[in-house]
């Protein structure tokens, strides 16, 4: 059997009988790092109007899971598989290359993405933002850039391979399908270079592009932002808003959530609240750390601005009323230390660095110094925000933006899981619909099935010569005019370990190496009520589907290899119930 690729005819006639016309463009925007109660419309007090009108004219799913860390969502995302079927079970290290197929580090050949399931329904494909699906970063041939983004179906792509870096001078960052300097890029210029602004720009650029050259065509665009991903940087004008805000500290700012999301409806009333993981009255530093909190806002709010002008564009353009918009978080927020812990480096009067020139690529994650020179700087009291700083935002601001639920990123509890959806779609969400709260469980794996549904397209069973997976998940789409959507198994996640399986109203879920956990969620979705020794028979059951499932999808027994785990710099002692 042929490629689809190369029979687009025969996908159009797969597919449902859509003309041109009725296809919409499809934007799925997601940001990094964030935590379930930060955006306004989840509850947060950062200010993020454009994100809360897609909400007020669309649709919130308020049970929308990821899988806790970066390379696994967006392996899960751009495929609709579990990130193990991907090639990412892990991360896009190495060393877990040589364990299986699973953990390769790499997107599958048997995997196709949904720039290429689009491309076949007529779609034309754009990117920008972070890849982060390939450890094939510094390629020594074309070759080894099979899995950049070009090479898996979008036709034009502005962004960074690696999962972070510096705002103002990002590392591996890439236009099409070669390395560029922010500072020696002929396409774009602006007075000032910050990243997150980079990325919503080059979206709205793709999409009025589109508009000039292919109006008769559908889009796809996939923006993803490293924002609010460490270091903490934000331009001084966004920071601004948000001085003295956080100044009342983590449990002040939490209860205000709390009320909020009860107001909202996305607070139940039966849930126990889980503990301030943090005592403000004890922090040594207050005005350091509340300008941590004030920057991880403006980060966002800085994101959210970008996104309004991109909402423009598509006014202008006249594609905003049959444009898809889904909007979500690849994971909840980080408690990682990055630069807490270091010693205070004060800055110098002068550079003390040579200066790099315009054609420099920055290779550093951790950023060593600025472009002008001056060396970058971590460690306690050091205010972020600027180029020559470098930190996270830390443990207790990660428990406020996770409020009200359990743990963090890269754990499976729903704090490290649990993300909203929001979806806009002036053609084709109902009216009623709007500003409603929609609590069906739903996962990444649902993005493709319902990318696949509302452009009429055909899921590819062979692509390039190799057998493609099915997908594992199902259409959101019914959601849109109020009818269920019916998922015929549980839904299923493990990361170094920590894992999880949920059918129905009930979770089970584990931190490695510690036995299972049982909760009902509706009654507790904050997770402080295990039930596991009152439903011995109920937990083996679901234990069960959840091996059954981690053996079909190529789960191997954390440490991988059986080696010892490596140890983690970037993470924080890991407390039960915050």
């Amino acid at each position: 059997m042929k490629s689809l690729l190369s029979l687009p005819l025969l996908a159009f006639a797969a597919a449902s009988a859509l003309s041109a016309a009725e296809q919409p463009n499809i934007i799925v925007i997601m940001s990094d790092d964030v935590g379930y109660s930060d955006i306004g419309c989840f509850g947060g007090e950062i200010e993020t109007p454009n994100l809360d009108a897609l909400a007020k004219g669309g649709l919130r799913f308020t049970q929308f899971y990821n899988t806790a860390r970066c390379c696994p969502t967006r392996a899960t995302l751009l495929t609709g598989l579990y990130a193990h079927q991907a090639g990412i079970g892990h991360m896009v290290d190495s060393w877990s290359t040589k364990v299986g197929e699973s953990y390769a580090g790499d997107l599958s050949k048997k995997a196709v993405t949904l720039a290429e399931m689009l491309r076949t329904a007529g779609y034309s494909t754009y990117m920008a933002g972070k890849w982060h699906v390939t450890k094939e970063v510094k390629p020594e041939s074309d070759a080894a850039k099979h899995n950049w983004p070009l090479q898996r179906g979008f036709d034009r792509f502005y962004g960074t391979l690696l999962g972070a870096g510096s705002f103002y001078d990002p590392t591996t960052l890439v236009r099409d399908n070669a390395f560029v300097s922010p500072f020696a890029d002929a396409e774009y210029r602006p007075a000032e270079f910050f990243y997150t602004d980079a990325i919503n720009d080059h979206a709205s650029r793709f999409a009025a592009g589109h508009a000039q050259r292919s109006p008769q065509k559908p889009f796809f665009l996939y923006v993803a932002h490293t924002a609010a991903h460490w270091p903490m940087h934000a331009k001084e004008k966004d920071i601004a808003k948000y001085k003295g805000r956080y100044d009342a500290g983590y449990d002040r700012i939490r209860t205000a959530r709390l009320e909020k999301m009860k107001r909202l409806g996305l607070l139940d009333e039966r849930w126990k609240v889980t503990p301030q993981a943090g005592d403000w009255s004890k922090v040594e530093d207050k005005a350091w750390e509340a300008r941590c909190m004030e920057v991880y806002a403006a980060m966002l709010d800085g994101m959210d601005q970008g996104i309004g002008r991109l909402i423009e564009t598509l006014k202008k353009n006249g594609q905003y009323e049959n444009t898809l918009i889904l909007y979500l978080q690849d994971n909840g927020a980080s408690a990682e230390l990055m630069g807490r812990n270091g010693p205070y480096v004060p800055r110098a009067d002068q550079p003390t660095l040579p200066v790099q020139g315009r054609d420099y690529l920055q290779p550093d994650l951790v950023t060593k110094q600025t472009r002008d020179g001056f060396p970058v700087r971590q460690g306690k009291g050091i205010m972020p925000g600027a180029a020559d700083t470098y930190h996270g935002y830390g443990l207790n601001w990660a428990n406020v933006s996770n409020t009200p639920f359990r743990e963090y990123k890269k754990w499976q509890h729903e704090g490290g899981i649990s993300s909203p959806l929001i979806a806009h779609w002036p053609a084709g969400i109902a009216k009623e619909r709007h500003n409603r709260l929609d609590a069906t469980p739903s996962h990444l794996i649902d993005i493709m099935a319902t990318c696949v549904n509302v452009a009429g397209a055909a899921y590819p069973q062979e692509h390039r010569g190799n057998r493609i997976q099915p997908m594992e998940g199902v259409s959101l789409a019914p959601a849109f005019t109020g009818k269920s959507i019916m998922r015929p198994q549980p839904l299923f996640w493990e990361h170094e370990g920590n894992r999880a399986v949920r059918s129905g109203d009930w979770k089970l879920v584990a931190k490695h190496p510690g036995p299972w956990e049982l909760y009902n969620l509706s009654a507790d979705r904050t997770e402080m009520n295990d039930l596991a020794a009152q439903h011995h028979d109920r937990v083996a059951e679901m234990a069960a589907q959840w091996q059954t499932w981690a053996q079909r999808v190529g789960v191997l027994p954390w440490p991988l290899g059986g080696r010892a785990q490596q140890p983690n710099a970037l993470s924080p002692p890991n407390a039960k119930k915050n």
